[in-house]
């Protein structure tokens, strides 16, 4: 038959190039061993037709077959993304050009709330069961690198504060609050009068349960708004994991807005995953295509030189810029494991297809991140040609 001699030589092409600790199952009883290695990864194939997705094995194609339920993945989530990666690059050169047409387009509030909310209205229970008990839904810092992600959280929104010398009475305005982690504790540590904003209505009525339970409303406020519809006079401004949902047209807009609602004598932050790719700004092999189908909707990953030319056309200066990518793969690694501890009741809470959707996103990114496919800058500035009084000299205060 066809399929046969075409999985014939399939299989023993991956074999002489990349013998890979896989095995293929067949629906009809045969087992295929892609190597002499015992088998990290089982991939179980219970109909010819799925056959396709072995022949042209992006991470796309391997991931849409599996969250459809077209095959079985077996192993842990780190090596199922390594092999599949792996599987990918000695058979395909894939362009990504949907995922570049998508990030490229002019989006309205509209579409930006529906895709906001598509990726965080899933339910609060559902993050509950793998993030921090904060819920803190970014890149953490591990100072010493071995901390539990509850403390490398808290170390992150105290590294993010300390970069903008909060100070107490400062107005601190965090677009794409999340669950109110950061205002919360910037109101209470350190005194500041915040305001938080976010389009997914679970998180603001989490957020502002947690508020006033806390004892802090007047001095957090959660707002359902736009980033576009703010308005005032803000001493620091910080954004959160929040830039990656503009895309890449609406950069220098964004930052636009920025510098319009800070304070002349101001501090703003910008922390935000950026592409390594800086032509394409793709992630190789479909994993940006997965992305942008099944959890991202309309996500952008800009490049970092991209991001600063943004920040700079939208009249904000640069002042310093860290890269966490190391820290993003560890947060990535922790959050997958323990997506991994809770797999029943992520099933039971958001459904089988969301968990499959999740559990190669989870690990692919970790994946991402430790192979610098993708990265984590924190970038801090200042409105272009200011002089606040209170910048420091030195990057000392920060430690």
């Amino acid at each position: 038959m066809f399929w046969e001699k075409r999985l014939e030589k399939w299989v023993s092409g991956v074999r002489d190039r990349l013998a890979l600790p896989l095995r293929i199952d067949l629906w009809n009883g045969q087992q295929l061993a892609l190597s002499n290695e015992q088998p990290q990864v089982i991939i179980r194939v219970p109909h010819v037709s799925a056959l396709a997705c072995l022949f042209t094995p992006s991470l796309s194609n391997l991931g849409t077959a599996y969250v459809d339920g077209k095959i079985e993945i077996d192993g842990k989530p780190s090596a199922i993304i390594a092999i599949g990666n792996s599987l990918a690059s000695g058979t395909l050169k894939l362009e990504g050009k949907f995922s570049r047409i998508v990030r490229n387009m002019q989006r309205s509030k509209e579409q930006d709330r529906k895709a906001v909310q598509y990726h965080y209205d899933v339910s609060n229970d559902f993050y509950q069961l793998w993030l921090d008990e904060n819920l803190v839904y970014s890149c953490a810092y591990f100072e010493n690198g071995d901390e539990d992600l509850y403390s490398a959280q808290i170390k992150k929104i105290d590294h993010i504060l300390r970069k903008i010398q909060l100070r107490p009475g400062d107005t601190l305005l965090d677009i794409g609050c999340g669950w109110g982690a950061l205002v919360m504790h910037a109101a209470r540590e350190y005194g500041a009068k915040c305001v938080g904003i976010t389009l997914s209505e679970n998180q603001a009525f989490h957020a502002r349960v947690l508020v006033e339970q806390a004892g802090l409303s007047d001095r957090v406020e959660i707002r359902l708004q736009d980033y576009r519809d703010v308005r005032g006079s803000f001493d620091r401004i910080t954004s959160v994991g929040m830039f990656e949902h503009v895309g890449l047209r609406n950069l220098t807009g964004y930052f636009s807005v920025i510098e319009k609602l800070l304070a002349e004598d101001g501090i703003a932050m910008n922390h935000g995953i950026t592409s390594t790719d800086a032509d394409s700004g793709e992630t190789p092999y479909g994993n940006g295509e997965f992305i942008e189908k099944y959890v991202f909707p309309q996500g952008a990953l800009p490049h970092i030189g991209l991001a600063i030319k943004a920040m700079q056309e939208g009249g904000l200066e640069v002042i310093d810029v860290e890269n966490l990518r190391r820290h993003y793969a560890r947060t990535c690694e922790l959050w997958s494991d323990k997506f991994e501890e809770n797999a029943d009741e992520v099933k039971r809470i958001a459904g089988d297809r969301r968990y499959r959707i999740w559990r190669v996103y989870l690990a692919g990114c970790a994946y991402a991140f430790n192979q610098d496919w993708i990265s984590l800058y924190q970038v801090v500035c200042v409105k272009a040609g200011g002089n606040p009084g209170k910048l420091r000299w030195s990057r000392n205060y920060m430690n």
